[in-house]
């Protein structure tokens, strides 16, 4: 029976308690003259059912039979073992006590330490199964069924981490498709722990429609697309909660070594402070009620990290950001982001592969330029890949304006999935998007340089022309630029406005929805900014000799196009001016125009 622990003598006494149940139920009935056959067997499966929750109640509350054996939660039917490394297995028993651990044909035996700890250590193991393990101390037997050794993979973030598979794209479809007995998901049940916990909640689950529904949709697209390509057993354990920010989610020793401006936004009453709290717990009382886990750093490690330490993973998929963009502390998160990878693999004890999921666009779009605290997120996260073993999934192309859970979660996990196929499984795939590499300025161009081409760069619109890319000069006002791809597979962006570029940018927005930047493999492009150095002559000068490229050309740009003469067609200029983000910024406009209104629908 999936999940259940299957304990000898504690196994056997409930079912003597459900049999006596169901003889004198089925007594009761003769004697009430119930006869009818499905009435009976009605009777039957009802008592089947309470026999059921009866045996996982009394098996959950008297693991083990024995007192003072424990196995860690992690260890229990339907579980994944990683490959190719030594496995800890955990547990506790009363001082002095033996432990027998029995698997694929190890025979491990321990005994529990002066605090009652015990663990065994299982031998490098190739992939297969499905195995049986056996845990013994004294008298009582612990048999963990259907185990698979493989690789593990530790998903975390928030809540398009946490989102599920049944209310993703063509849900109906991929819950009917979704038979993987060789995918297994364990969902980490919340909490919020001042103190690291060694306990946790959650079951082992095989992938199957009954089941895939309530997987993490991106861990599960993730899972599916690796175990195709390489056939090996995946385990995939969902440590995830939404809203929350990335501070709860590092440890307390890693947070304390941060800078003071990156944890002031922490406010508490001598009540409510951390130490307080402690000193509550350790004198036995419970938790303040109704504590949100972005109250207090380090909680959600503790409490959901921790406990997994011990067990062995092949690397980490995350999806997490939001919530602080939402915060306005996207800056943090060039600080924030790296250390939380670096503390986890301390923790760990080795750097493992870790991979990310780029924020998705989401808000309306912008009409001009402007600074973004999503963008800044973006770049945060593109910039966290200087440190070793990190992958990153760009998801601008499939965010929603109105809805910041973007329903394509295959595409994510897809996406994930390619930089573990081509970094962990040596699959000869092209994992990323076209990632600027370098800027040169042309005679008043910019000529950009990329790396992850592919086969080549391409504009994914029907019109074959590049949008989202932006320019400015020294005094980093940013106009819209018109960009197109050379036969050197590079991108030259320019606009007469700007003859004198010194910084760039690819959908720099909370949502770029018009950036079509791709490779011919249909990756797209990682959002960024750039400069050019500024030599020292251009730094010198005064800034009236730096008038912004729109102050110098609008004169020129509306005569052309015979505007300015002609007050019947201002309707035209002032869309004109909104266009190129200038006229109304500028003296000239000020001193002939001031009278009209800049609202385009307006004729006045």
């Amino acid at each position: 029976m999936t999940g259940i622990t299957k304990i000898t003598g504690a196994t056997r006494a409930v079912r003597m308690m459900g049999m006596a149940e169901i003889t004198s139920e089925t007594r009761t009935m003769r004697m009430t003259g119930a006869t009818n056959v499905t009435t009976v067997r009605r009777a039957r499966l009802q008592n089947l059912l309470s026999l059921f929750v009866l045996l996982v109640v009394s098996t959950a509350s008297i693991l083990p039979a024995y007192p003072g054996f424990r196995v860690s939660p992690l260890f229990r039917d339907n579980m994944v073992i990683q490959r190719d490394t030594s496995v800890e297995v955990w547990g506790e028993a009363d001082k002095g006590k033996r432990v027998t651990v029995v698997f694929n044909g190890q025979v491990m035996k321990a005994k529990a330490d002066k605090s009652g700890r015990w663990a065994v250590s299982l031998s490098t193991m190739s992939h297969g199964g499905p195995y049986s393990m056996e845990i013994s101390c004294g008298d009582s037997t612990l048999q963990i069924s259907n185990i698979l050794v493989g690789d593990v993979w530790f998903c975390s973030g928030q809540s398009n981490m946490v989102w599920p598979v049944s209310k993703s794209n063509n849900a109906e479809q991929e819950i009917a498709a979704a038979t993987y007995p060789n995918i297994r998901s364990f969902n980490v049940g919340r909490n919020i722990a001042f103190a690291p916990a060694t306990d946790l909640q959650g079951q082992w689950e095989v992938c199957s429609p009954e089941t895939v529904g309530d997987f993490s949709a991106v861990a599960y697209f993730f899972a599916r697309e690796v175990h195709r390509e390489t056939g090996i057993p995946i385990g995939i354990v969902n440590a995830s909660w939404g809203g929350t920010e990335i501070e709860p989610w590092i440890s307390e020793p890693a947070f304390a070594s941060l800078p003071p401006d990156l944890k002031d936004h922490y406010s508490y009453t001598p009540e409510t402070s951390p130490d307080s709290i402690k000193l509550r717990l350790d004198r036995g009382e419970s938790l303040p009620e109704k504590i949100a886990p972005n109250a207090y750093p380090s909680v959600l490690y503790n409490g959901m990290v921790y406990p997994f330490i011990r067990f062995p993973i092949t690397g980490v998929i995350w999806y997490q950001g939001e919530n602080n963009a939402h915060a306005g502390r996207s800056a943090d998160y060039y600080a924030l982001f790296p250390c939380l990878i670096r503390d986890w693999r301390k923790q760990w004890g080795y750097d493992f592969p870790f991979y990310w999921v780029q924020l998705a666009s989401y808000k309306p779009e912008s009409a001009l330029p402007e600074e973004s605290d999503w963008a800044e997120l973006r770049d945060a996260q593109h910039q966290t890949l200087s440190l070793p073993h990190t992958g990153e999934a760009v998801t601008i192309d499939i965010g929603a304006a109105n809805d910041v859970h973007p329903r394509n979660k295959q595409d994510v996990g897809y996406r994930l999935a390619l930089n573990a196929l081509n970094k962990v499984y040596g699959k000869n795939v092209l994992y990323s998007g076209p990632v600027f590499r370098s800027m040169n300025v042309d005679n008043g161009k910019v000529i950009l340089d990329f790396d992850h081409v592919g086969s080549g760069l391409m504009a994914k619109n029907k019109y074959g022309y590049l949008q989202g890319f932006s320019i400015a000069g020294p005094d980093k006002q940013f106009v819209w630029a018109q960009a197109y791809i050379n036969e050197n597979n590079q991108v030259v962006v320019f606009n007469p406005q700007v003859p004198h570029p010194v910084f760039v940018r690819y959908a720099w927005s909370n949502n770029p929805g018009d950036a079509n930047l791709f490779n011919k493999e249909g990756l797209p492009a990682s959002p960024f900014q750039a400069e050019r150095p500024v030599d020292a002559g251009e730094a010198n000068k005064a800034p009236a000799e730096l008038a912004s490229a729109c102050e110098a050309n609008l004169e020129n740009i509306f005569k052309e196009f015979i505007l300015i003469d002609d007050e019947a067609l201002l309707p035209d200029y002032f869309r004109a001016m909104v266009y190129l983000d200038c006229g109304c910024k500028t003296p000239y406009f000020r001193e002939r125009y001031s009278k009209y209104s800049v609202d385009e629908n307006s004729n006045h």
